[in-house]
């Protein structure tokens, strides 16, 4: 897989930020301005997404963890959002000793719902998604990031600002966002949440769409140390719609 895009700044404690599906790493950027006082930041692009270009077809969530791994810093906290948690999962799982902490944005370890587990979205959406990414993939993109504000505050003006960041690092690869459908659409970590020892940081919001907020009662439950918020009216991207909440949750538990 070829190197990915990535940028370090600032100096401190190590934070690595992984973006959602669709989306690239300067979804992050007015949390990267807020960390960099006290912490050493590492953003990037996955497989296909902003500035990284893909390689070949058909990448797995254990393939994505590795190519994540291949450029993070050798010890640092893990946030990802949506797949971008899934793929921060993943990454704690194989390299443990690589993951100090793990902050976990609107992502679970199975984003269908199952006969056991309802806090997902209905297959058919994502198969929808996939069978249209071919025809107009922009069209789905924007469809797509309509329902990470659906019900939020101020969904209007966050929907904005989402479209406008959309394309900023690039045309996405078509190929890369259907692996990234497949891995939602497949992926189910629930049995291995148990082997994630590390403080673990779970920040839902309360009118998530994509990821429902009682998926954060179920993982905290599984996980061995992890704790959890909610933030009231917020949609699957708090950090556009609650950004000094969300700062003041990630910082206190970053600094603890």
């Amino acid at each position: 897989m070829n190197p990915l895009y990535s940028h370090t700044l600032g100096s401190g404690p190590d934070v690595v930020l992984l973006h959602g599906w669709g989306m690239h790493s300067g979804v992050w950027e007015d949390v990267v301005e807020a960390l960099l006082d006290h912490h050493r930041v590492t953003i990037l692009d996955l497989p296909g997404h902003g500035y990284s270009r893909a390689a070949g077809s058909g990448h797995t969530l254990d393939e994505l963890g590795a190519a994540v791994l291949a450029v993070a810093p050798p010890r640092a906290a893990w946030v990802g959002w949506s797949l971008g948690g899934l793929v921060a999962q993943q990454a704690a799982l194989t390299a443990p000793e690589r993951v100090s902490q793990l902050v976990l944005v609107n992502s679970t370890p199975c984003f269908v719902q199952r006969p056991d587990w309802p806090h997902g979205v209905a297959p058919p959406m994502l198969h929808r998604f996939a069978e249209e990414l071919r025809q107009d993939y922009r069209a789905v993109l924007k469809r797509f990031i309509a329902l990470e504000v659906h019900g939020s505050e101020h969904a209007s003006a966050q929907l904005r600002q989402l479209k406008a960041m959309l394309f900023q690092h690039g045309e996405p690869d078509v190929t890369a966002l259907e692996d990234g459908l497949a891995i939602l659409e497949t992926a189910d970590l629930r049995a291995d949440l148990p082997r994630i020892a590390c403080p673990t940081l779970l920040l839902m919001g309360q009118r998530d769409q994509l990821t429902p907020a009682a998926a954060g009662e179920a993982m905290r439950n599984l996980l061995p140390d992890a704790r959890l918020h909610v933030f009231p009216r917020a949609g699957h991207a708090p950090f556009f719609s609650h950004l000094p909440a969300f700062l003041a949750q990630l910082r206190a538990f970053l600094d603890a």
